[in-house]
């Protein structure tokens, strides 16, 4: 079976919680019974052996006992309780007892993912609704082993579960997970510029996703980095605020041998994990759109308490994309321990929303002229993403970049790159191959400027907000001056004008401005730097109009065509 089948069939099984529970509720049940028969299937194979290790170590210090119990199932998990899922059918009259105890036999790390997903209190509730045998049963039936399904398949069956279930409870678009090919080209899109840092053998790469999700971006670069660089030691990094997925994310690690202890549970704005740890690599992909109101307070302190991690600025509190950017440059790697390399997802805000002095603004003037830090911007088709057909954008950024690369920026539009999915899966209706993506980092590596990649200075970016002022005029039209004889400005004339940085503003002025209104100034107080990064309009083609004898021609074809149908009915 594949992946998509197994997902499928998994799906059926939320058919018995029909009538007895809401739609909204199915994934809270399904969700962690499928994470139960991966470490059920996982483990499988030396359950034996760990049952004679717990026997045999009765008695000795809980570090020792641990330790051994770890290398007899080969894995940094265990479970000492005889029971499986498959000896559980044997007894159904006692289901709910020997499943609890079956999953309190696991280690800490293991328990802690069951205790996220409140788990025991679904096992009661299923237990009354006399359904918990069936849903055991039913999951004993399905190989979720790593011979019949690796880690890849695995995570995609566990997000494939998550996008079901979050549209059947109106979840957030974008929240939970990202669509494999997008994170693939954005894990790719991070390798391509670190050849040099990744080639070292035996190097130690640390990847951070602050929005970890499922653990998806991080599974995939660890499999990607180990294709290309088989030397390479690789540690994966995660927090992630919502427990299902959580729980999902720290299974998933343990079963493929990381530590439980680099996924961390709580909110990355609030409460971040790790301390001082720094990253070589971070993907991610941030809630879009969603307001920060709970971590307001916090992240407020932070930033008038000697701005932190938001030194930069704070954007409306209506969208948080940008504090998870400033939050992710904070823990990149030094430049001179080799650098720091972000990929990270974005709708099309913060390319541009905010203007001259607003926080939005100047976090893109802080990562793009005082850090130098933007390295490419790359547009991805529209109906990619399983639950929003929106406008995406992967960021790439580096504290590191080559010399041909200081003080540029790529923008590259891949909005016309995909292939039609044969089915979609709910707004996901394009899709990357594997062709396309290597075709787009390609384009990247290339760093050339061509029909769909352009190349800016950061300054390009760049504009000056300037107000500018008109004379108030008595009631016999005189101009009014204050006590110094100045002009005294008409607010209700009042207007302002974006000069792009590349220009000198007196040139503008008096090109632009006084031949329309002789009596202006401007007023030098209330200039305001800004920056943003209008992307559709760098490739924006134009499309001539047809001419109109063309128009008139089809028209008129198309009322003969009408006068012929209406004459055969009779009308």
């Amino acid at each position: 079976m594949n992946h998509q089948s197994i997902a499928a069939f998994i799906w059926q099984v939320a058919d018995l919680l029909r009538g007895d529970y809401k739609q909204h509720e199915y994934g809270d049940i399904i969700l962690p019974f499928t994470v139960l028969r991966r470490l059920d299937c996982v483990l499988e194979p030396t359950k034996a052996a760990v049952l004679a290790a717990a026997k045999s170590t009765e008695g000795m210090s809980e570090n020792i006992r641990e330790m051994q119990l770890k290398n007899a199932a080969g894995l940094p998990f265990y479970n000492t309780n005889e029971y499986t899922m498959s000896k559980l059918r044997a007894d159904p009259g006692n289901i709910d007892d020997n499943l609890t105890a079956y999953v309190q036999g696991f280690s800490k790390d293991a328990l802690d993912v069951f205790e996220k997903f409140d788990f025991f209190n679904r096992v009661d509730s299923l237990a009354a609704n006399n359904l918990l045998f069936q849903i055991v049963d039913k999951f004993c039936t399905v190989d979720l082993g790593p011979e019949a399904v690796d880690d890849s398949e695995m995570g995609d069956i566990y997000e494939n579960l998550l996008r079901r279930f979050s549209e059947m409870s109106n979840e957030t678009a974008g929240e939970h997970f990202s669509p494999r090919d997008g994170i693939k080209l954005a894990v790719d899109l991070v390798i391509a510029g670190a050849a040099d840092d990744l080639s070292q053998d035996g190097k130690v790469v640390k990847v951070y996703d602050p929005c970890a999700g499922t653990g998806g971006a991080l599974s995939l670069f660890d499999k990607r980095v180990k294709e290309y660089y088989p030397n390479a030691d690789v540690y994966c990094y995660g927090q992630e605020l919502n427990p299902a997925t959580f729980a999902t994310c720290k299974a998933d690690m343990m079963m493929r041998g990381g530590e439980a202890r680099n996924i961390a549970f709580g909110n990355t704005l609030t409460e971040p994990a790790f301390g001082d740890e720094q990253f070589g690599y971070q993907i991610s992909n941030p809630p879009y759109g969603v307001d920060w109101k709970k971590s307001k307070a916090a992240v407020e302190n932070e930033y008038k308490n000697g701005g932190g991690r938001f030194a930069a600025g704070l954007p409306r509190v209506s969208d948080g994309q940008l504090l998870f950017i400033e939050h992710m440059v904070a823990k990149m790697r030094p430049k001179g321990l080799g650098g720091g390399r972000i990929a990270v997802f974005m709708n099309g805000s913060p390319l541009f929303t905010g203007a001259a002095g607003s926080g939005e603004s100047n976090i893109r003037r802080w990562l793009l002229e005082e850090r130098d830090l933007v390295e490419a911007i790359v547009s991805m088709p529209n109906d990619f993403f399983y639950n929003t057909g929106i406008a995406t954008y992967i960021w790439v950024l580096n504290n590191n970049k080559p010399a041909e690369r200081r003080g540029k920026v790529q923008l590259i539009n891949a909005n016309g790159v995909f292939t039609k999915m044969r089915k979609s899966l709910g707004s996901k209706r394009n899709e990357l191959t594997a062709e396309q993506i290597r075709g787009i980092v390609k384009e990247y590596e290339a760093f050339e400027e061509s029909k769909t990649c352009k190349i800016f200075n950061t300054e390009d970016f760049g504009y000056t907000t300037v107000t500018v002022e008109r004379p108030l005029r008595d009631e016999n039209g005189e101009i009014v001056t204050d006590r110094k004889g100045r002009p005294k400005p008409d607010t209700s004339l009042r207007d302002t004008e974006n000069i792009p940085l590349t220009q000198d503003i007196d040139e503008y002025f008096e090109r632009e401005v006084k031949p329309y209104a002789p009596d202006a100034w401007i007023d030098p107080k209330r200039s305001k730097v800004g920056y943003e990064i209008p992307f559709t309009r760098y490739f924006y083609e134009y499309t001539p109009l047809r001419a109109s004898a063309e128009i008139l021609d089809d028209i008129k074809a198309l009322e003969s065509s009408i006068a012929e149908s209406l004459a055969k009915v009779g009308l």
